[in-house]
């Protein structure tokens, strides 16, 4: 009986135009599931992660101290630039989290996250590697390889661990590099100027 009223329901929803949801079978072996297929020349972030950037090792390093800031600048960077940096008085265009990345992961990210970002002409950006309490924790491993790696990308010119309200030595803010593109509407912009 209860068979009967639960097709004549069924019969009823489809009527009205309301279609059974089919469940995924939770019981299948997951390693029977093929995985999905993402085809690389559709996906930006993929091509631009390949092929990290030389000299971005995964090499034991000596790990630093977890409440110690990371900073760096080039060459030619102005104080004035380099000091509004790092009191976080940029706001940042975008924002990669690497707490749930493993370090060959992190390394892949932020080498394309860094090219996507000059591309785009972005030139302030933070990175998000979290609080460590302890050096051997994996928030403080990734802090101290991107104070090896962020040198080594030659869009960034300058970083430094970013103020307590913004993340503090859990996060980094790192200026970017102007594109050519950036650097001649600047020249023309100061040429109209004069």
């Amino acid at each position: 009986m209860r068979s009967d009223n639960h097709d004549e329901f069924m019969q009823q929803m489809l009527a009205e135009g309301i279609s059974r949801h089919h469940y995924a079978d939770t019981t299948r072996d997951h390693a029977a599931v093929r995985p999905l297929r993402v085809d690389p020349n559709k996906s930006i972030r993929r091509q631009l992660a390949e092929g990290a950037p030389e000299g971005l090792t995964l090499a034991p390093l000596e790990w630093l101290h977890p409440a110690d800031p990371i900073s760096w600048k080039r060459d030619g960077v102005q104080e004035g630039v380099f000091r509004n940096l790092r009191l976080g008085r940029y706001s940042a265009d975008a924002c990669l989290n690497l707490q749930h990345c493993t370090l060959a992961q992190a390394r892949d990210e932020v080498a394309g996250f860094v090219r996507q970002s000059a591309e785009l002409n972005i030139r302030c950006v933070l990175i998000q590697q979290g609080r460590a309490r302890r050096s051997d924790e994996h928030a403080n491993q990734l802090k101290t390889y991107l104070n090896q790696w962020l040198p080594e990308l030659e869009q960034v010119m300058a970083f430094h661990s970013a103020p307590s309200h913004h993340g503090g030595t859990g996060a980094v803010y790192l200026m970017l590099r102007k594109s050519e593109q950036a650097r001649q509407e600047n020249r023309e912009k100061h040429q109209k100027r004069r």
